[in-house]
């Protein structure tokens, strides 16, 4: 690592080398991936993208409660796993859950809902944009604890290793949950019991405000430490969803057919700050630029005419989902604060203490 963070200058964090995206892999393309797959990716792409824009214009309007984590930049990832996890698979996210949310399948209106605090919510209104969840949909929580669903993913995959179900777990982490101890008690944990759980780290190269590399030694912060546990170094370029869904197919098949845990690095970057609190100003303006200029949409879009799909085509489905958003904000808008009825529901499980034995 630079000794350069040792001058108090360094951390002006702005003024330091920018840290460019690689090149697009075109041969990416000739992956065997079926062109309607491909066409679902780029839809759940689109919703993503302008799901997270309207979020962002209602928490301007002082309509979304609390703060939101939006995923704006890094839809390929969600989309990618998305489509290669079963609808009984289990997802767990961070608090920058709204797009593993969809991608599993719940509906937008709940969701928005959610953010706004409205009984018509998934949650009730009672969960807020932080802690998305829904059962039904394998989506089994979005949480604020930085490391602490990795070891929950675990157990879901442990249950389903003892009931024999060929279920998988993956848990989605931030950059910044390498650092946590929970990171490495989950990645040694599965790998000693051969858990059916995919371990995939977010790196948008920031943890919060800090840069991951100015306090991490080695490069890549989930991949270089994967073999201390067992498991291969898996980096992947997470703005390209045929290479998440390449390397993600791979990951959940070794897992369903017992051969263990996976570790996969999907380097992205988000086009905004940390949370809508964060202007994201310590990031080189260069930097964000060239990032910019990788956003996984557009360079999808033309990916798929390369392959034959009509500029029509595509348009439309940006129309379709453009009217869904729209529908989807309605919905929320209409719904009621929670009511006192809802105080006491969904707190506790009843039962007592006989559940421990």
């Amino acid at each position: 690592m630079s000794t350069e963070v040792h001058d108090p200058g360094a951390y002006d964090y702005s003024q330091r080398p920018a840290r460019l995206p690689v090149d697009v892999d075109h041969s990416n393309k000739d992956l065997a991936i079926p062109l309607q797959d491909r066409v679902e990716m780029y839809e759940l792409q689109q919703v993503l993208r302008q799901f997270e824009k309207r979020a962002y214009d209602l928490f301007m309007q002082n309509l979304v409660k609390g703060t939101s984590h939006l995923s704006l930049g890094m839809e390929a990832v969600a989309a990618g796993f998305g489509l290669a996890l079963r609808p009984d698979d289990y997802s767990f996210a961070t608090y920058r859950g709204h797009a593993h949310t969809i991608a599993r399948g719940a509906a937008l209106g709940p969701v928005m809902a959610e953010l706004l605090g409205r009984e018509n919510g998934i949650l009730k209104g009672k969960g807020g944009s932080m802690h998305l969840t829904s059962v039904e949909h394998g989506m089994m929580g979005s949480y604020a604890i930085i490391g602490a669903h990795l070891t929950i993913a675990n157990g879901a995959a442990w249950a389903a290793q003892l009931r024999g179900t060929d279920q998988v777990a993956v848990a989605f982490f931030g950059d910044g949950t390498t650092n946590i101890g929970a990171f490495h008690e989950a990645l040694n944990f599965a790998a000693i019991w051969d858990l059916p759980v995919v371990f995939v780290c977010e790196n948008n190269l920031y943890m919060e405000y800090t840069p991951i590399d100015v306090v991490s030694a080695v490069p890549n912060p989930a991949a270089d430490r994967g073999p201390a546990y067992g498991l291969d170094g898996i980096v992947v370029d997470g703005n390209d969803a045929d290479a998440v869904f390449h390397v993600a197919s791979q990951a959940v098949a070794r897992a369903r057919a017992g051969d263990g845990p996976s570790l996969i690095e999907a380097v992205t970057y988000r086009h905004g700050g940390h949370s809508r609190a964060d202007p994201g100003k310590y990031r080189p303006a260069d930097e964000v630029e060239a990032w910019l200029e990788r956003d996984p949409i557009p360079m999808y879009h033309q990916r798929l005419l390369e392959l034959g799909v009509p500029e029509g085509d595509l348009a439309a489905i940006q129309q379709s989902v453009a009217g869904r958003v729209e529908d989807a904000t309605e919905f929320a808008k209409g719904g009621s604060p929670p009511g006192e009825e809802h105080l006491f529901t969904d707190v506790w499980a009843a039962g007592g203490s006989a559940w421990r034995n």
